[in-house]
């Protein structure tokens, strides 16, 4: 395990459909976990010492907390949601959020576990850290696994192109039709929109991140890496080869492909993940002044700010 120290202050499945009456408020990012297949071989570790299935506990973990001062983060090393920076020190907008808040709630130091973002789930479930802090997706499927928070974004996709956009991409069906080869990054949600909208299995390359995505495409190893807006605008940046495309909102079978960030907790610890929401909404008062000003730095605007609920992303 490695901790980096904040000082005081995430086979492939087919995309897990989001149906909400929010149509307009933005859609999002972020990884499935390869499906439960993944779920199953990845948290084995932490299951005898998780409630049962869907089982929903008060907890004490904030009162531990409180008493040794220090909150563990899990992150994914993805910019901009979580990350170490050049300085070896970890940052991005969910480190950001959780070091006020958990000062709010009397925690006043956090320590990051930086892990594959495949073994988010079940490091919390293996108590490896105290909460996710990685601006990981509420879905259904991982409602089941953890409580979610009310999320802090919410973001649509985007694709690294050649300079220039010489296929005219602009969405996954433009890639399918073209049967053009398309990446992204593993165990991405963008794989489940692919597939979900025909493009082969055979098209689609699966690299580590963002950045062997502008690689690929600026060596035309494939026509375009997939990725949310906030991500792949920043990946794209200074590059004489490559460019992002204008963001859009995916759809599978004519539903829109809701994504919304949010901070994840284990099941037995509704305690905390309330006390940590009641902090997050006090933040999104005044038109999100104070989560705003916390996210800013790290590329988000209030194009990026939601009022939904896990409550309303978990149904």
């Amino acid at each position: 395990m490695v901790l980096i120290s904040l000082g005081s202050r995430a086979p492939m499945a087919p995309p897990l459909r989001a149906r909400t009456p929010f149509e307009g408020k933005g859609i999002g990012r972020r990884s499935l976990l390869a499906g439960a297949a993944a779920f199953g071989a990845l948290g084995a570790a932490g299951c005898s010492i998780a409630p049962p299935q869907g089982k929903v506990e008060g907890g004490d973990l904030l009162k531990r907390l409180q008493d040794r001062g220090v909150v563990r983060l899990g992150i994914a090393s993805e910019p901009p949601y979580g990350f170490v920076n050049k300085e070896g020190e970890a940052t991005g907008e969910a480190p950001a959020i959780a070091k006020y808040i958990f000062e709010k709630l009397g925690v006043p130091t956090t320590t990051a576990v930086p892990v594959e973002f495949s073994a988010l789930i079940p490091g919390l479930k293996a108590q490896q850290f105290d909460t996710v802090a990685a601006g990981m997706y509420i879905n259904p499927t991982r409602c089941e696994q953890v409580l979610f928070a009310d999320p802090e974004y919410i973001m649509l996709d985007s694709f690294i192109v050649p300079k220039g956009n010489p296929k005219g991409i602009k969405s996954y069906e433009d890639i399918a039709k073209q049967n053009l080869k398309l990446s992204t990054g593993e165990a991405y949600a963008e794989i489940g929109y692919a597939l979900g909208n025909g493009v082969k299995e055979s098209n689609l390359l699966i690299l580590p991140d963002q950045v062997a995505g502008v690689s690929a495409v600026g060596s035309g190893r494939v026509d375009a890496f997939a990725g949310t807006n906030i991500t792949v605008t920043r990946a794209v940046e200074g590059s004489s080869k490559v460019e992002a495309t204008e963001a859009f909102q995916p759809y599978v079978d004519g539903d829109p492909m809701y994504g919304a960030g949010g901070f994840a907790f284990g099941l037995s610890e509704k305690n905390l993940r309330d006390a940590f929401n009641k902090e997050l909404l006090k933040l999104k008062k005044d038109d999100f002044a104070g989560l705003l000003k916390l996210v800013k730095p790290f590329g988000f605007t209030r194009d990026e700010m939601t009022d939904l609920t896990s409550k309303e992303l978990c149904s």
